[in-house]
């Protein structure tokens, strides 16, 4: 049996939820592989497939590790140029890389404050809370002015830009920000991925709970046992 790309997910509540649904977009056979924050990711066998210990990390046939969600969503796009993805040096994929540039670094790190105030209690909470509050609800309006009045963010098509948003707009539930109801065109959107069958198999999976492969997923696989492709690929 040849081997298959291997995702290493992040739970709870990962931004590596994107690259599972982008997966089960692209529609190819892939595996999973679980990793618990922070014990798991930190341990020095996780830091052996990513130093920076973070997820997600996407091990391609040979063995070879791509870290980074910008860098992973656009490996899986060019994998289906035409469906979830775009050619590089059209129009079209620049706004692409343009939409995942700008959720990779400003949608997501808005929430930055919020996660360090729930993974590092102090007296500082309030103030805390009400900075990231403030970043998430200033993000939420420049996504709404940014997006047109498409089915999706880029319009017509849906891309990996959806699946990635969908990873990182949940947390504003998570951490009981923002009334997405103020932003229609968001509200819309998540919505319509909420209701999508890869964004379901990609809560199941996390949740642990009977999960339905719309795609090419082929089951879980621990992380000791990804080891030795790495070492061939070394």
């Amino acid at each position: 049996m040849n081997p298959l790309p291997i995702l290493y997910y992040g739970v709870p509540s990962g931004c590596s939820f994107g690259s599972i649904v982008a997966l089960e977009w692209l529609g190819q056979p892939y595996q999973l592989s679980r990793i618990e924050m922070p014990e798991e990711v930190t341990a020095d066998e996780f830091r052996r497939i990513n130093p920076v210990a973070e997820t997600p990390a996407l091990m391609d046939e040979q063995g070879r590790v791509l870290t980074e969600s910008m860098a992973i969503l656009n490996h899986i796009a060019a994998r289906g140029v035409g469906r979830i993805g775009y050619a590089q040096g059209t129009p079209e994929f620049d706004r692409l890389n343009r939409t995942l540039a700008y959720l990779n670094t400003s949608f997501f790190n808005a929430f930055a404050p919020l996660w360090h105030a729930l993974e590092h209690p102090s007296a500082d909470d309030a103030a805390l809370k009400r900075y990231g509050r403030d970043k998430v609800e200033k993000v939420h309006a420049q996504l709404e002015a940014m997006i047109g009045d498409g089915p999706w963010l880029l319009g017509e098509q849906r891309t990996v830009a959806d699946a990635y948003f969908i990873g990182i707009a949940r947390w504003s539930q998570y951490h009981d920000v923002v009334d997405r109801s103020a932003y229609p065109k968001l509200q819309r959107l998540f919505e319509a991925l909420e209701a999508d069958p890869a964004v379901k198999f990609a809560h199941a999976i996390e949740d642990k709970t009977p999960a339905l492969s719309a795609g090419g997923f082929r089951g879980e696989i621990k992380l000791a046992d990804t080891l030795p492709r790495l070492l061939q690929a070394a």
